[in-house]
């Protein structure tokens, strides 16, 4: 399926298979397989839930996308830029009502903290999480036009260390942002894999200080380089595991068992691109799979759906489908402007 990145809607696409994803992982993210499949029969016949509620991953993904639609509407995206609204929109999502959807505790920790408006962010980040919840929000980075890799690379750390600190959650996050911007310009998905860990080696030592400040010194690294490696490293190791699963997993078992369960950030990349590469042109499939696993299954759906979205664009979501997920007219209006 060739399409032209104007054509294809990649951000719409992306956007509604994230939610859809998310959707469809929610009743089963607590459930072992035996459990998923007497609850909801075949996996491959799964239907999306009515009504169509999402999680804190679509609710999150969409106070990062809006942040960075206010930073950007203010000029040339910055570290400084793009902190202040990014964190209100994260205090604004931790403050409301609607925040009542099994969020992380990483996520509730540290909002908390940004909440004090004088506390340098830092101070809130949570340098020993790696949870999947720097990542499964990520996806807004790798969709905005007109970014340098720099700043795609450091706007997709920064929002992870606002919450999540570890070295694995910034880098997991960059690759995740790296890998929903390749597809959504028309990288080929047997290549990917290969595409993000030449990136992974090209960024290993690289240490965005312009955007990260002295977060590393609150680790226990001698040296900024050294503390990132630490994530890129388990990044690529998780990409190893990834490449050998694409290879010989077959789509009948769990993801979960090849690369992890997908409660932390490099694992839930991982199973996410896995379910995606194992169902390349069937996007609908590609998120059953994530939503029927043992592990994390909204967060691995919904990272299925924002892969597959950005690959095929927004006519891979059947209409009925997309036309009843919650907070359909925010996701739209995002997904509008970048595909503009």
């Amino acid at each position: 399926m060739t399409t032209t990145p104007g054509t294809k809607r990649a951000a719409t696409g992306a956007l509604i298979g994230l939610a859809l994803g998310d959707a469809l992982g929610f009743p089963t993210e607590f459930n072992d397989v035996p459990s998923i499949l007497a609850k909801c029969g075949p996996w491959r016949e799964m239907e999306l839930p009515r009504p169509a509620i999402v999680t804190d991953d679509t609710q999150m993904t969409l106070a990062l996308g809006k942040g960075m639609r206010t930073a950007m509407d203010r000029g040339l995206l910055g570290p400084k830029r793009m902190e202040r609204p990014v964190r209100e929109e994260f205090v604004d999502w931790y403050q409301s009502p609607e925040n009542n959807r099994a969020p992380g505790n990483t996520c509730l920790k540290a909002c908390a903290l940004l909440k004090t408006p004088d506390r340098p962010w830092q101070d809130a980040s949570q340098i020993h999480s790696k949870g999947c919840g720097a990542n499964m929000r990520v996806a807004p980075v790798g969709l905005v036009p007109g970014l340098s890799d720099e700043q795609r690379a450091g706007a997709a750390q920064l929002q992870s260390a606002l919450t999540h600190g570890h070295p694995t959650a910034l880098a997991a996050s960059d690759l995740t942002a790296h890998a929903v911007r390749l597809l959504a310009e028309g990288a080929e998905p047997t290549g990917l894999v290969g595409l993000l860990r030449s990136y992974a080696y090209d960024n290993r030592t690289r240490y965005h200080e312009r955007w990260l400040g002295d977060l590393w010194s609150r680790a226990q690294d001698p040296t900024p380089e050294h503390f990132i490696a630490r994530g890129w490293d388990e990044c690529l190791a998780i990409l190893d595991r990834l490449q050998e699963a694409v290879r010989t997993v077959s789509p009948e078992t769990d993801p979960c068992l090849a690369v992890g369960e997908g409660w932390i950030a490099e694992e839930a990349m991982a199973a996410g691109l896995l379910c995606f590469l194992l169902f390349v042109d069937e996007p609908l499939t590609a998120l059953r799979r994530g939503a029927c696993t043992s592990g994390d299954s909204d967060s691995i759906a919904c990272l299925a759906g924002a892969f597959a979205g950005a690959h095929l664009g927004a006519d891979a979501w059947p209409a009925d489908w997309a036309d009843r997920i919650e907070y359909r007219g925010d996701l739209l209006a995002l997904g509008a402007l970048w595909d503009a």
